[in-house]
């Protein structure tokens, strides 16, 4: 039998969660409302009737919401969870029942998968998972069907495999001005890659590998942003329709890594070689000189709405952690979109969400993280405020400080889109970009092939020079820099970069909701014929020009001020079918396909010399939003020039006409003109600048491999001085450097 002891009265107030110690553990969680918690200590026994043994330690409390015991003899390996006695008083919000095992929301290791059956329901539900959710308490047992926590002894010496490395010790910290994202899904871009070992593949120990350390390198990037990897679980509705939630936006445990990522030896080895691995893939992608940033979902959990599943957070104090409508009989409110919303008004919600960005940093190593749904966490009682406790708090951590903190800066609630208003240093994924630079050149010339007006250049010119309009309004003014932009085109969600080229309508019936899900403002161009178009259709006319606005969307985002953000497999020309919302995708649709035909292959080396290009070049990695003005000597950071070669005049700006433009940037030492045009004919430009300079034509999109600049070297236009009159090829965009 294992007893617990008070906490003594002398010492520090007791860390939330289970700590081991040199003879047992503290053990503490928050449940203000409750009146009492157990801690339940299980072990496999067949004979019992839920398979399962357990024995109830009684912490004491509450002493300010918290129950805490010491418990001698618990050690590492031991699994648990806790039993949460007090009102069940739904319409007051509060839903205590202890026949339902919770997971402890600060465990570091968790075991098992969520089951789907009636006894996962606090309240009564059928087996279809019908039931009131007002209606009476279910007395059915949990114990089985939910995930265990599992001790892990987190003490130096005691970790493992990892032990003895410190793994914030070989952080790149790598300047924002210098960062290069790519967008992954750990699984997803390992599964195939046929230069891993089978056993690694899908892994985190796959990131790890020299074959996937190499790909990054040899592509530029700096930053690898893993979807979530925090332990998750799919939606009910999704189960049952044999699907998964693969992308993981569905938290159950902040704490604990997603435990399906490792291999079937760690995943065998228990919770602590699965934390090793993951922290040995980070240390070895730190030593490659990248580093790791994770997606983390701190606006909801996975137990759904008011009908939804009794797993943790929901019956240790639904009241305290969920955001109620005010209104009686309570009902949640919703505005992230997936039936519930932490309530970040709460210290306890804030406490949460730190302490655990501050384990990912300190036990994983992790350099940052992006925010699923942002605006969620800076929700005070009068909705978005920019200065929200958290957001102060993240911006303060003398853990955090130096990691790169990213918003995705809305939700879907009221006053939801705050794109640019975050406050430093958190940079922010900038959709404007995204919308600007998809219409410059696939939604405009689709609209031109029918006659139609397209938009001026002056939103792609703001997008090109860092977005100032949106992340200009600091104080001082002007502060955050045009990093704060982080530029994409695609993302996980969404169509992938290929597919914006090849489909104008989402084709996401796999999904099982009749195509509804999914976004319908696409902005895409499928160059006259929907989907693929194999090499003996009738339309392989269009393939190339599909091939070359792919490459003018990867230039824009790659020489564009700001933070450029790769989605994983865009470089490779992944399809997802035209599937546009591949969440529960876990299928060679979302896997990233490594067997490159020649026209991936050279989209793969146009992309690397298209970073190679953003790394050599200062005049494209600004880290201040230009003036215009020239020092002493130097040309101005930024000027426009029209394809005459004649500086843009206000009137010029709004020709509705116009779809060329010459963009000259420069530093002291660097200088680098873009010319776009995005017409649908040749333009004859004039190569600008203010004094005579010889260009250097260092890459044309026109160009189906860099290697072809060997070929405009013999003709003869690799090197033209300014004044030069050169014909620019519809749709295109060039890069000179002087």
């Amino acid at each position: 039998m294992v007893h617990s002891s008070d906490r003594p009265s002398a010492g520090p107030p007791p860390r939330l969660g289970v700590h081991v110690t040199d003879d047992g553990a503290d053990v503490a969680v928050l449940a203000p409302h409750a009146e009492a918690v157990e801690l339940c200590l299980l072990d496999p026994d067949p004979s019992a009737p839920t398979g399962w043994a357990e024995r109830r330690v009684p912490l004491a409390g509450p002493d300010l919401g918290v129950f805490s015991a010491r418990v001698p003899g618990l050690r590492a390996g031991q699994r648990y969870g806790l039993r949460a006695h007090g009102p069940w008083d739904p319409e007051a919000g509060l839903r205590y029942n202890p026949a339902k095992l919770l997971v402890d929301p600060y465990a570091t290791g968790l075991a098992g998968e969520v089951g789907h059956g009636p006894a996962t329901y606090g309240h009564v539900v059928d087996d279809a998972l019908r039931g009131d959710p007002y209606g009476p308490a279910d007395p059915r047992d949990s114990v089985a069907q939910v995930p265990h926590g599992v001790v892990v002894d987190r003490r130096p010496g005691h970790r493992g495999a990892g032990d003895g490395v410190d793994p914030t010790a070989n952080r790149p910290y790598t300047p924002w001005g210098d960062t290069v994202v790519y967008e992954a899904h750990v699984r997803g871009l390992t599964l195939r890659h046929p230069d891993l070992p089978p056993h690694l593949r899908g892994t985190y120990a796959a990131l790890g590998h020299p074959a996937v350390v190499g790909h990054l390198r040899a592509l530029g990037v700096t930053a690898l942003e893993l979807l979530p990897v925090h332990a998750s679980s799919s939606e009910p509705h999704l189960v049952g329709k044999g699907l998964t939630n693969y992308w993981g936006y569905s938290t159950l445990g902040f704490f604990a890594p997603h435990a399906p990522y490792a291999t079937a030896a760690a995943r065998a080895a228990g919770p602590a070689a699965v934390l090793d691995e993951l922290r040995g893939a980070v240390h070895a992608l730190h030593e490659a000189g990248i580093e790791v940033l994770l997606d983390v979902v701190c606006n909801h959990t996975c137990e759904g709405g008011l009908t939804g599943q009794h797993l943790s957070l929901r019956g240790l104090d639904s009241a305290v952690y969920y955001l109620h409508d005010g209104g009686h009989p309570a009902a949640l409110a919703d505005v992230t979109g997936t039936g519930n919303t932490l309530d970040f008004r709460r210290p306890e919600v804030i406490r949460l969400a730190l302490d655990s960005l501050r384990y990912w940093a300190l036990e994983v190593g992790v350099d940052g993280f992006r925010f699923d749904l942002a605006v969620t966490l800076g929700r005070g009682h009068g909705g978005f405020d920019p200065d929200h406790p958290f957001l102060v708090a993240a911006a303060t951590d003398p853990v955090l400080h130096g990691l790169k903190l990213i918003a995705e800066p809305w939700d879907v609630g009221p006053g939801g889109w705050r794109t640019g208003q975050f406050p430093p240093p958190f940079a922010e994924w900038n959709d404007k970009f995204r919308n600007s630079v998809r219409s410059f050149w696939l939604a405009d010339p689709a609209r031109a092939a029918h006659g139609l007006p397209e938009h001026r250049v002056r939103d792609l010119a703001t997008r090109l020079a860092g977005s100032v309009d949106l992340f200009g309004h600091t104080d001082p003014p002007l502060v955050r820099g045009p990093q704060a932009s982080v530029n994409y085109v695609t993302a996980h969600d969404g169509f992938t970069l290929a597919d914006l080229v090849a489909y104008e309508h989402k084709h996401n019936e796999a999904n099982g909701e009749q195509n509804r899900d999914g976004s319908d403002d696409n902005r895409s161009w499928n160059h006259g014929v929907e989907g693929r178009v194999g090499p003996d259709s009738v339309a392989s006319d269009i393939v190339p020009l599909r091939r070359r606005s792919l490459r003018n969307l990867l230039a824009t985002l790659l020489l564009a001020a700001g933070t450029p953000m790769i989605t994983a497999g865009d470089e490779m020309g992944r399809t997802q079918r035209g599937n546009n919302n591949a969440y529960c995708q876990d299928s060679d649709v979302s896997w990233v396909s490594w067997d490159l035909a020649p026209w991936r292959r050279d989209l793969l080396a146009t992309t690397r010399h298209l970073t190679a290009l953003r790394h050599a070049h200062p005049a494209l990695r600004s880290t201040r939003f230009f003036t215009g003005r020239a020092g002493s000597g130097t040309r101005p950071d930024l000027t426009w020039f029209d394809p005459s070669g004649v500086v843009f005049t206000h009137e010029r700006w709004h020709d509705g006409d116009l779809r060329t433009l010459q963009m000259l940037r420069a530093t002291a030492d660097d200088t680098v003109l873009v010319v776009v045009n995005g017409s649908l004919d040749p333009v004859d430009v004039v190569l600008a600048d203010d004094r005579p300079t010889l260009w250097e034509l260092a890459w044309d999109s026109t160009w189906e491999h860099p290697d072809e600049a060997r070929t405009a070297a013999v003709d003869g236009a690799l090197h033209l001085e300014s004044g030069t009159r050169v014909v620019v090829e519809p749709l295109s965009l060039r890069v000179y450097v002087a």
